[in-house]
């Protein structure tokens, strides 16, 4: 069974933020918790059985729904983290974009080098165009 970094945080327990919810929000079960949300009943008994974390988007539709503010909610499930950091990986380009961009920055390089051939109006024109007459 794959655990998410948070699961190894020994106060970490999705359930309890889950019970206080259904308690606040008078609701019967999992399912109803579900719909206010609206999220997929499996991801609330994923949560449950720390299969998957509280993500942000549903940290922040429990605030919406509760109005109970983020630090609140995060407290009731035992998340004690003050600070959020991406991984190296986050915000990178990916090795083709970074491939495209540098072929980018060469082709802009050699362009600036080299002076440029004018086009006429027509040709300008006609190379940007569309065919039909819509208005753009």
């Amino acid at each position: 069974m794959a655990h998410h970094a948070l699961s190894s945080q020994e106060s970490y327990n999705p359930n309890h933020l889950l019970d206080i919810l259904l308690g606040k929000m008078q609701l019967k079960n999992d399912a109803a918790l579900s719909r206010m949300l609206e999220v997929a009943p499996p991801v609330i008994s994923k949560i449950r059985h720390h299969r998957l974390p509280v993500g942000a988007s549903l940290l922040i539709r429990m605030h919406e729904v509760t109005g109970m503010s983020i630090r609140d909610l995060r407290d009731l499930m035992g998340d004690r983290r003050t600070k959020y950091r991406l991984s190296d990986a986050q915000g990178r380009p990916k090795p083709e974009e970074k491939a495209a961009q540098q072929a980018a920055q060469q082709a802009a390089q050699q362009q600036q080098g080299q002076p440029q051939a004018q086009q006429s109006p027509n040709d300008a024109s006609s190379s940007t165009k569309s065919p039909g007459n819509y208005a753009h």
